[in-house]
């Protein structure tokens, strides 16, 4: 009896190597609970059979309890794992309503009303939901299967040298809850970061270069990211054209930051990315790799003056995540801690999360303020005060680091429409600014693969394009370009010696 009563509830871990335990394909599956729920869509359906792990009475389950809201349970029997829905009502009316009515449309959907209240949780699962009610898109099943788990042991054996940072918060030190390593594009440019680029106040003293799985996969999060952000502009921003101080060239991912939760209990909470190098307006790619986690975002500032709570998107092995151009200045994001999770068959408990940036040339820390401690000035945005909000700050964050104080520097930051920093002769029109804006320029006028995003596309080419290749035409005069620039039939920028004291190679090998 005693062994009966103390009996724990096994754990549900899949083993690579175990058979399916339902012979039944997805596709039959499917057509039962589309028998069960008529009118739903093809993708509604889909996710909650994968939210209830292809068991069908579960997923039946859940979406008759997001139509039909039912008295919650009592606190402590709620279901806390990662695949549970609470509801999702509106969502499901406002999908449908989505692909009915606003298909093939340029202009973002009005919202009928907001789907989050103040202290509740909306739970995502379809993609198209999260796109319309975050600033996020995900696409799932990222990668073919054979690469994604070869990237994530390649990244598994690399976690045990993982570090955690430390930093200053209310006067006191902590400890970061989660891992991390930072990765760039080759041993030289680790070199360099290590005493050129500052982060909480300090140098990071890890840096490394990229490993062959995570070398050939930024190939791909690259082109998915651009074709993302062009959607984005096209499909949801006003009048299809992309946002003010959005960088406008192709995104390249030159730098990669390597989260690892270790467990439920290891998190991050609310925060926004610091921008000092990426710019503002910033897009960052997210790949998701072994345990599915909750990825939560919450609006800064209420639209409307209405309360909103928390949206959250969950994130299970393989998946995309792009945060987009308004999310860092508009949102804050967290990993929520879990009280249950799955273990993956490869990774255990942990789940790894791969953050590919664009670390801009002309934000290099020479192109940037320093403060009276003589480091980079942290580039932050204005959130909150009416007054102000949406307005750039450079500041002194040498007081984030342990034993470290503020200068108290401060100073407003001036971007033209494309994010190009225009302050105190640090315009890239500017005699100290010539090489980064040279090397972006590049980019920004279509050279490389990738194509100039442009609002409109006759005014666009006969003002900011010619105008930008006029200006890149005076700046080869003075700064002859070497040959090496030229690379897999196009030029891209700027690497060559005489500029090798700032510029951020791309993470794609060169051949």
């Amino acid at each position: 009896m005693e062994s009966f009563v103390t009996k724990k509830r096994r754990r549900r871990i899949s083993s690579p190597a175990s058979p399916p335990q339902d012979e039944d394909s997805t596709e039959l599956k499917l057509a039962l609970l589309e028998s069960l729920h008529p009118g739903l869509s093809h993708d509604i359906l889909l996710d909650a059979l994968l939210g209830a792990d292809g068991n069908i009475e579960r997923a039946s389950a859940g979406i008759c309890g997001a139509i039909t809201p039912s008295p919650p349970p009592p606190e402590a029997k709620r279901h806390k794992s990662v695949g549970h829905q609470s509801s999702l009502a509106d969502a499901f009316i406002t999908s449908n309503a989505l692909d009915e009515d606003t298909a093939n449309k340029s202009e973002k959907p009005a919202l009928i009303r907001t789907l989050t209240k103040k202290g509740r949780t909306l739970h995502l699962f379809d993609p198209r939901d999260v796109e319309t009610h975050s600033p996020c898109s995900i696409i799932h099943n990222f990668l073919p299967q054979e690469q994604a788990d070869a990237l994530l042991r390649e990244l598994l054996a690399e976690t045990p040298t993982f570090c955690r940072d430390s930093f200053r918060l209310f006067e006191r030190t902590v400890t970061s809850p989660h891992s991390f390593c930072f990765y760039v594009a080759d041993a030289a440019t680790a070199a360099r970061h290590r005493t050129e680029y500052f982060y909480n106040g300090g140098a990071v003293a890890d840096v490394r270069g990229l490993l062959p799985e995570m070398r050939s996969v930024s190939e791909i999060v690259a082109e998915t990211v651009n074709e993302e952000i062009d959607r984005r502009i096209r499909e949801y921003y006003p009048g299809g054209k992309k946002l003010k101080f959005q960088y406008p060239g192709s995104w390249r991912p030159n730098a990669c930051f390597v989260n690892c939760y270790d467990g439920g209990g290891e998190s991050v909470g609310y925060h926004a990315d610091e921008l000092t190098y990426l710019g503002p307006r910033a897009v960052i790619g997210s790949l998701s790799l072994g345990v599915a986690r909750e990825f939560r975002v919450r609006r800064i500032t209420p639209q409307n003056g209405s309360d909103e709570g928390a949206i959250a998107i969950h994130l299970p092995h393989n998946s995309m995540l792009i945060m987009h151009a308004e999310m860092q200045e508009e949102w804050k994001h967290s990993i929520a801690p879990a009280t249950q999770i799955d273990p993956h068959p490869l990774a255990g408990n942990k789940r790894l999360n791969l953050t590919y940036r664009f670390y801009r040339e002309s934000f290099h820390p020479r192109f940037t303020p320093k403060c009276r401690c003589g480091i980079p000035a942290c580039l932050r945005c204005v959130m909150k005060k009416a007054e102000n909000r949406g307005k750039y700050m450079w500041m002194c964050h040498a007081g984030y680091k342990p034993g470290g104080k503020e200068c108290g520097f401060f100073e407003w930051a001036d971007f033209d429409e494309n994010g190009w920093n225009v302050m105190n002769g640090r315009s890239p029109a500017s005699k100290d600014g010539s090489r980064a804006f040279l090397a972006e320029s590049r980019t920004v006028l279509g050279v490389t693969k990738l194509e100039f995003r442009s609002e409109d596309k006759i005014s666009r080419l006969v003002t900011d394009r010619w105008f930008a290749a006029l200006r890149l035409l005076t700046l080869c005069i003075l700064l002859p370009r070497p040959a090496s620039s030229f690379r897999n039939g196009h030029y891209e920028p700027w690497m060559g010696p005489p500029l090798n004291e700032f510029p951020q190679p791309t993470l794609f090998p060169a051949t």
